[in-house]
């Protein structure tokens, strides 16, 4: 972890995704900024905060561009369709920044994805905020794996894509602070695979209704 406290906006931080993020990594060393649409959520998720880590240095932000322009990590919890009016609004605060993508683009039903074959949510959001270092993390994990990690003995693992290096080692220590394993899947053009490996769990899941944890691990002696 860095000795110099790193700010990190969450975008979308009263949704389920958001406020799991939050509550994970409130432990850091980090400044949390959060923001969302419906700015009531906030107050209980910062009460929630607070109560489990009295030190954390966490605040509610009314403006998603303010939200970013102060941080030095913007983390997109919102859905893919919301993402792109998103990177509009912040597009001249975020150059040089780590934006994390976390949206997976699945339609209604969990049938398909709903980006072209050869894209995926993280190579949209990097046309359109080209001069972000965008990284594609947080997507293979459901809000319950936050809450428990580890589930049967073992912990979750985390994956992970992005084109920067020293973005991708920050992302690293960002999902080791949340609780799960980190793996570096490879660059941005992964994202496709990670999107779709979490459409399957998805599923898999919902064919086996499975309301609790439910993650990916690889195995290995």
């Amino acid at each position: 972890m860095p000795i110099t406290k790193q700010t990190i906006a969450i975008i979308g931080a009263g949704g389920t995704m958001g406020s799991a993020i939050a509550r994970s990594i409130s432990g850091g060393n980090y400044r949390l900024l959060l923001f969302d649409r419906t700015p009531g959520q906030l107050g209980s998720l910062t009460e929630k905060i607070q109560q489990a880590h009295p030190d954390a240095d966490v605040k509610p932000i009314d403006c998603a561009h303010e939200c970013s322009w102060e941080a030095d990590i913007i983390v997109l919890a919102v859905p893919h369709g919301v993402e792109k009016e998103l990177a509009h609004k912040i597009r001249d605060v975020s150059t040089q920044k780590i934006v994390i993508s976390i949206a997976n683009p699945v339609d209604e039903d969990f049938s398909k994805l709903t980006t072209a074959p050869d894209s995926s949510a993280a190579e949209e959001l990097q046309q359109w905020l080209p001069h972000s270092k965008v990284v594609k993390a947080f997507n293979t994990t459901f809000a319950a794996d936050f809450e428990q990690p580890v589930i049967g003995g073992r912990q979750a693992d985390a994956f992970i894509a992005g084109n920067d290096e020293e973005a991708l080692e920050t992302v690293t220590e960002l999902v080791e602070t949340a609780g799960f394993n980190p793996i570096i899947a490879g660059d941005l053009s992964v994202s496709g695979t990670l999107e779709r490996m979490q459409l399957l769990l998805m599923q898999l899941t919902s064919r086996s209704k499975v309301n609790g944890p439910a993650s990916w691990k690889i195995l290995r002696n």
